[in-house]
């Protein structure tokens, strides 16, 4: 009919009797209506171009931030999208949430519960992600009741207005006919959507009873060829703002557009009978074209989806030897840790892929992802509970220090401190947040003990004294190699172990007795006999032996490795990317001089990798 669907072939339609259902054959459809704007597939309008929107990484997110992203999504009428979120990150919390019980289960054991009276509530953030989770469902189930109960009232309404337009039909003509039945289509066309198995009965009829309409009052002909003059008028500019969507830079845009342009075009009345056929087919056309223009996006859409899927298959045989990934060393650990993040950049940044794929590709990825940190957590979690152990054993340690510090059976405390700081060093690290302080508090009670021992024994006062004057002339006697520039390594390292030998000095005098040792010590290597490199060894090897003596030397040793390790990381580095940038340069004219000026860096920095690795390689020999 001529104001049926946009895109109906226009002919007539056999209206039943009043209160009769219209037969399924009652309306009869062209082919185009499978091309008809009343289907446009949603999911591929939304999937037109990938989002550009950067996806959340819920994998590193809290309860409370999972809680923060519901009640976000609750304030909001988008069911879809808090479906969607739902969707992805309750099996997330679930997780938490499942880890949680079983350890609160565990704990509950060890303090002599069974399971059979084990009763697990969850926390505030569980209760508030249950009661959002039921409010979004209850909200959209809600909606799409109202939504159906709205499309039936509709229906009501229309089935009322087709009763009105039949009556006003049937009856006799008048005066008011024409403003009765302008006022029913206006009102037929302010009525919202139906249920779909209604829209073809109700089209059907309603289009044969306006045709009855026009057909039967021949007094009021001029009117009705004015009336599809107008109708004429207002359908040839919808169908030139039709042919105008081509121009649309968004497909989606036009195609959306384009519905409503259908919709107005069906609710137009009808047009000259000799018109009829040719403003359908320039509509059609222009319809055609943009739907052409939508199936040309698509299948770019389609490649570039497929394309990405590729790509996120092969990141996902890559992470997945990530799920079972598992070492007993914390920086593998922080190196595989800083890989899986790289990989997971990479993996965000590629747009989307088909809608089919979508929820297994991102599952594979995720699950790897998700056991990866999973066993790392494992993996600190053992280690905090070592270390809290440590931390258990260190805090005796330190009560019976502290219970010994007052005491004045000096050799007896003496020895049990000593033994006590032995324990001390045996046990490993305490958790990071604890270990200075407890080392603190341990070595005051040591040094209190000590320091008031020394203060009360004349006699070790005065082996202090003469330990000072054994440094200091050991002091001299650097001083003198320094001066005449004709002592030997091993005699200069002779001197140092004698030095380290002797006890302790007034503590007046450590500090400057040291630091007049440590100055001596590297004037006389300098002025020893020996190539540049020898001296720079024998440098070091006299700093790894005075470190080792030392106070803390462990610590010390291990921080120096530390560093040492570090600088050879960064050179290899630094090498290799000189190496890379020398591959780069062409044969331009200045290559050859800039190939040199690399090569030149290139050899400097080696040779610094090589003085590092030695350093190294003294310090493991000297341990």
């Amino acid at each position: 009919m001529e104001n049926g669907t946009e895109l109906r072939d226009e002919k007539e339609v056999v209206i039943a009797p009043a209160g009769m259902p219209v037969a399924e054959d009652a309306s009869i459809l062209s082919e185009e209506s499978t091309a008809s704007a009343e289907w446009i597939d949603d999911k591929i309008l939304d999937a037109e171009l990938p989002s550009e929107t950067k996806p959340i990484d819920y994998a590193s997110l809290d309860k409370k931030d999972f809680v923060g992203l519901l009640k976000e999504a609750a304030a909001h009428d988008d069911f879809r999208k808090a479906d969607q979120l739902i969707r992805d990150i309750k099996p997330l919390f679930d997780e938490i949430r499942n880890t949680e019980r079983t350890e609160a289960l565990i704990r509950f054991k060890q303090n002599g519960g069974i399971d059979e009276d084990f009763e697990y509530k969850g926390d505030e953030w569980d209760q508030a992600f249950d009661i959002y989770v039921r409010s979004i469902r209850e909200n959209r189930q809600r909606h799409i009741k109202e939504l159906e109960e709205q499309k039936n009232a509709n229906l009501q309404t229309k089935t009322n207005l087709l009763e009105s337009l039949r009556q006003l039909v049937d009856g006799e003509d008048n005066e008011h006919s024409l403003r009765q039945f302008k006022d029913i289509q206006r009102d037929w066309k302010k009525v919202g959507p139906v249920p779909q198995s209604h829209i073809k009965t109700l089209w059907a009829n309603y289009n044969a009873l306006v045709d009855r309409f026009y057909d039967q009052r021949s007094i009021h002909f001029e009117l009705k060829e004015l009336d599809r003059k107008r109708n004429l008028e207002q359908k040839l500019e919808l169908i030139t703002r039709a042919e105008r969507l081509l121009e649309v830079e968004k497909i989606s845009e036009a195609v959306r557009e384009l519905n409503e342009l259908h919709n107005e075009y069906r609710h137009i009345g009808p047009v000259p009978m000799e018109e009829k056929e040719a403003l359908w087919q320039k509509f059609k056309a222009a319809s055609d074209a943009v739907y052409a223009k939508r199936d040309a996006a698509v299948a770019v859409l389609q490649v570039e989806l497929q394309k990405n899927l590729e790509e996120k298959e092969k990141i996902n045989e890559e992470v997945a030897v990530f799920a079972s990934y598992q070492t007993d060393r914390i920086k593998e650990w922080n190196e595989k840790t800083k890989e899986i993040v790289e990989i997971q950049k990479r993996w965000e940044a590629i747009g989307g892929v088909p809608h089919a794929k979508t929820k297994d590709v991102n599952k594979k990825f995720w699950n790897s992802f998700k056991a990866f940190f999973h066993n790392k957590n494992v993996f600190f979690k053992k280690l905090d509970e070592e270390r809290n152990n440590n931390l258990q054993l260190k805090s005796e340690i330190l009560k019976k220090a502290i219970e010994l510090k007052d005491s004045d059976h000096w050799d007896a405390a003496a020895n049990e401190l000593k033994a006590l700081q032995a324990q001390w060093k045996e046990i490993g690290p305490v958790p990071e947040k604890q270990r200075e302080k407890i080392f603190k508090q341990f070595k005051e009670a040591c040094d209190f003990f000590f320091e008031k021992k020394r203060s009360s024994m004349n006699e070790e006062e005065k082996e202090q004294h003469e330990n000072l004057i054994k440094k200091e002339a050991i002091i001299t006697e650097l001083e003198k190699i320094a001066e005449e520039k004709n002592g030997s390594l091993s005699q200069v390292k002779e001197l140092q172990h004698q030095f380290m030998a002797i006890g302790f000095v007034p503590k007046r005098s450590v500090a400057s007795v040291k630091s007049r040792f440590t100055e001596v010590l590297n004037s006389a290597i300098a002025s020893l006999p020996l190539e540049a490199g020898e001296k720079e060894n024998a440098a070091f090897e006299v700093q790894l032996t005075t470190m080792r003596q030392g106070p803390q030397g462990d610590k010390k040793i291990h921080n120096k490795e530390y560093s040492l390790r570090k600088q050879i990381a960064k050179a290899e580095n630094d090498i290799a990317t000189l190496r890379n940038n020398l591959e780069f340069f062409g044969r331009s004219k200045n290559a050859e001089k800039l190939k040199e000026e690399f090569n030149e860096k290139i050899r400097l920095a080696d040779e610094d990798l090589a003085h590092l690795k030695k350093q190294l390689q003294m310090l493991h020999t000297a341990s």
